[in-house]
């Protein structure tokens, strides 16, 4: 004859902490925006994963050989993580952030001096420029690729597997 025996006390006791672990995943959820963040930091570091398209010749000889997205380094420094009991994410509250990911076109402007009394290119000199607008293309800094998508899988692996122990 087989005998079975359950400890119910024991069983209750994991069973609550499978329960809790499920419900509450903040931890594995600040954990995987971590690495989300670490993602995006890669991409500004590797101008890309794929490679972002490059930029035209400056007109400023200032901006030659720079990092593509990060002429003041703004954008880059404004990536957030955030995260609760069941979502993890990242992002920024940057004005351009959504042109630079999308890509688009900017609406025609005016460009003025802003220290001086006259703009001065090309051997012109005029008070004013009308800007028609420029086409930005996609450079998506919001995003993860492979090896990443491999490491977070592997997180959630492992807080799934310790929730059981």
């Amino acid at each position: 004859m087989i005998e079975l025996e359950i400890v119910q006390q024991a069983l209750d006791q994991a069973l609550a902490k499978l329960r809790y672990r499920l419900t509450d995943a903040s931890r594995l959820m600040r954990h995987l925006a971590g690495q989300m963040h670490d993602a995006v930091e890669e991409n500004f570091a590797q101008q890309g994963r794929p490679k972002w398209m490059g930029l035209k010749a400056p007109v400023n000889p200032r901006r030659q050989g720079g990092m593509i997205l990060q002429d003041s380094g703004r954008l880059a420094a404004s990536i957030v993580m955030e995260s609760d009991a069941d979502t993890a994410r990242v992002g920024t509250n940057v004005r351009y952030a959504a042109i630079h990911q999308f890509g688009g076109r900017t609406p025609p402007h005016v460009i003025r001096p802003r220290d001086k009394k006259a703009l001065a290119f090309g051997g012109r000199v005029v008070k004013r420029v009308n800007h028609p607008g420029s086409k930005i293309p996609p450079r998506p800094f919001l995003t993860y690729d492979e090896g990443d998508a491999e490491r977070m899988e592997a997180s959630v692996s492992a807080y799934l597997a310790a929730a059981i122990d």
